[in-house]
Order: C-alpha cells, then structure tokens, then sequence
C-alpha cells in the first residue's frame, strides 16, 4: 500500500540540502515540495497546502522570520 502520509513544503536557499531532504522525505512516503526563495513561500504554501513547513531563516527576497509569522496568521 503505497500512500502520502502528508505534505511537506521546505523552504530553503541551499538547493543540495532542500533536494535531499526531498529525497529523503519522499523516500518515507511524503509528498514534498521545494522553494528556494523567501518571497516565494507564501504562494507556494498557498498552493500546495502543505502539513508542515521546514522553514530557512536566512532566506533571499523575504527573510523566514517574516514568512513564518505570515503562515501563522493564515
């Protein structure tokens, strides 16, 4: 029985790290997604609706204090 146990969105700037958190996450059955852009997070969470975000701080375009406050107020 192959099912998603849930959906991941990571938020981070180092490619090689984020792709093999996907790996890895994907490899335990969830159904991760990749941003690498502080600005872009917001819309990604929107889209993907995910059940736990892993969230870089030191981000391009929008530091992950202030995306993390966002999410939490949705």
């Amino acid at each position: 029985m192959d099912t998603m146990k849930g959906r991941v969105l990571i938020v981070d700037d180092d490619t090689a790290l984020a792709e093999m958190l996907g790996i890895v996450l994907k490899s335990e059955g969830y159904e991760p997604s990749v941003v690498t852009r502080g600005d872009e997070a917001i819309g990604a969470f929107r889209e993907t609706k995910p059940d736990l975000v892993l969230l870089d701080l030191l981000l391009p375009g929008r530091d992950g204090i202030d995306v993390c406050k966002e999410i939490r107020a949705e």
